[in-house]
Formats: structure tokens, C-alpha cells, sequence
């Protein structure tokens, strides 16, 4: 996996109003407008934030007619997902050798 796409995903997941702008994305397209609605902020504010979506490989802009909407593009999402499975496979394990103990400890004491 590249990480310099790696650190452009979570660089763009660090803010809460990008995060907020994809949640918003996964409902359908919507054009800078729309997604500026919700926010306390100017277009080209959240345009700037769709740069940064952008960059990460986020986010895209299609043209229809006058209007351009974005889109999500999931893929960076999923190989961040990718790279964290590790992380949870190695608590999921780290968990399960408590149990263990934790067993053995309860067998020892009601025994």
C-alpha cells in the first residue's frame, strides 16, 4: 500500500468538517453549495476542504451542464480500513489472551 496515500487519507479524515462532508457525500452527490449548507462557513471555505478531499483521492468533480457535483470515492476508505485490520487483529488476539488468563484465574480460585 502506498503511504503517501495512507497519510493523505487520515490527513483528511483528521478534520470533523471533511469527515462531516463525506458522511454527507455517501447520501449522493451534491454540489459545493449543498454541501456548505449545513456549515457555518463560506463556499469557497468548503472548497478548500474539498481540495484537501480531493488530493486525498476522496472526493471527485464531475461537470453536468453548469452544474459540479462531487462524489465519494470510497477505494482510499477501504485501504485505510485495510491497514487498521492489522491493528484490529492484533487487539482482538491481545483480548483473547485475557480471557485466557482471566479464566485461569477464576478456575484457580473456585477450585
Amino acid at each position: 500500500m502506498d503511504t503517501s496515500t495512507l497519510d493523505a487519507t487520515f490527513a483528511a479524515l483528521a478534520d470533523p468538517t471533511r469527515r462531516a462532508i463525506l458522511a454527507r457525500l455517501t447520501e449522493g452527490e451534491a454540489t459545493v453549495g449543498e454541501l456548505a449548507a449545513p456549515f457555518a462557513m463560506s463556499q469557497p471555505g468548503v472548497s478548500k476542504h474539498l481540495r484537501v478531499l480531493e488530493r486525498a483521492g476522496l472526493v471527485s468533480r464531475g461537470r453536468d451542464a453548469q452544474r459540479r457535483p462531487c462524489r465519494l470515492e470510497a477505494r482510499p476508505l477501504r485501504d485505510a480500513l485495510d491497514w487498521l485490520a492489522d491493528f484490529r487483529e492484533y487487539w482482538e488476539e491481545s483480548y483473547r489472551r485475557l480471557d485466557d488468563l482471566l479464566a485461569r484465574l477464576d478456575e484457580r480460585d473456585g477450585s
